[in-house]
């Protein structure tokens, strides 16, 4: 059951959008502000998509979605929202500005979360003259709709009780929360995720592999391993009956190998953007942006509902979660009758009107 009764979104973007998506569809009004013009269409598209999705997820009805409002300023999208959740762009200037504009005019018991992927909370509080106490950093990972992982870190004035809040909030919408011990730049995610991208590059620079090539080994290898174990504890298992010991034991050695170029990334030119960017072409074999999103997200629905089954029914990793998730909206579902039935029960309770035979 969500926590939030209205909620604001600054930034209508991939991930602004999506945050506004899984508001919506767990019935949650909320309101929206975004200087571009196309704000309405891109949000529009990001709801076709989701809304297919969680009725996939949840065959048997969904909550009545929440209202949407598009507001002409910060200060009139954030005047009553207890939960706001702020996806400008990665600079630091813009984050400073939009950040001192919603504390100005929020609730000052809202709590205040940012998207951002690598900046530190310390560094953005300092535009916040009112409450920086309740800014957390909430960080997501597309689509945000249904993946349920969000990364909170707090800075150096936030209280300990924001985050204990923003973790309830971000549960409270079907989200997995997990609080960073320390505040470093990207995070915990990011930071793996550059690691993997920077040793990418190299391969497909040095002609190693092609960009479909190193996502089949991805998607056909680790990467099913990783859904649904994680990194340290498919270690574990491939340390066999003697466990992590013997794995770090039997591989340990190989970290003094050459085998990364971690430290060393290459020249990022125009040379390598064009040759990633043909083979990711070619790979697409024509499907829209749009094509590829409706598949990956059905493959993220089946790929969470089969986890959802494993461990005697109880589910395990994410599909465990998944589980939880939809029954919550099938409850929150169950509550209000669907506006088919709403205008049955209306139409049943209206007086039927005498009729009398015609004089003739």
């Amino acid at each position: 059951m969500s926590i939030i009764n209205k909620a604001a979104a600054i930034g209508g973007g991939v991930i602004g959008a999506g945050w506004v998506a899984r508001l919506l569809l767990n019935g949650i009004d909320i309101s929206i502000f975004d200087p571009d013009p196309e704000a309405s269409r891109k949000v529009s598209e990001v709801m076709k998509g989701a809304r297919r999705a969680y009725k996939q997820m949840v065959p048997g009805g969904l909550p009545k979605e929440g209202k949407l409002t598009f507001a002409k300023t910060i200060a009139e999208a954030v005047a009553d929202a207890d939960f706001i959740q702020e996806s400008v762009p990665e600079r630091l200037d813009l984050k400073h500005r939009v950040l001192a504009e919603i504390d100005a005019h929020a609730p000052a018991n809202a709590i205040v979360g940012s998207s951002t992927s690598g900046i530190k909370p310390t560094d953005m509080q300092v535009a916040m003259k009112k409450h920086p106490e309740r800014l957390v950093v909430g960080h997501p990972f597309n689509p945000v709709y249904l993946l349920p992982l969000v990364e909170i870190v707090g800075g150096e004035q936030t209280f300990p009780e924001a985050i204990e809040v923003a973790k309830e909030i971000y549960a409270s919408i079907g989200m997995k929360p997990v609080v960073i011990r320390k505040e470093i730049e990207a995070f915990v995610g990011d930071r793996l995720l550059e690691a993997a991208w920077r040793e990418a590059l190299w391969l497909i620079k040095d002609g190693i592999c092609t960009v479909e090539e190193l996502d089949d080994i991805m998607r056909y290898g680790f990467g099913l391993r990783w859904a649904q174990m994680g990194m340290f504890q498919v270690y574990r298992v491939a340390g066999g009956e003697a466990g992590m010991r013997h794995f770090m034991a039997q591989f340990g050695p190989c970290l003094k190998w050459p085998w990364t170029k971690l430290m060393d990334v290459p020249e990022f030119n125009d040379e390598l953007v064009d040759l990633i960017a043909t083979q990711s072409d070619d790979q697409a074999h024509g499907l829209s942006i749009r094509e590829l999103e409706k598949i990956r997200d059905d493959n993220l629905v089946a790929i969470m509902d089969a986890l959802s089954k494993q461990n005697k029914g109880k589910g395990w990793g994410a599909g465990a979660l998944h589980k939880d998730y939809t029954k919550q909206l099938a409850k929150l579902a169950a509550k209000k009758p669907t506006a088919s039935k709403a205008a049955e029960k209306a139409k049943a309770s209206k007086p039927k009107k005498k009729t009398g035979k015609k004089k003739g």
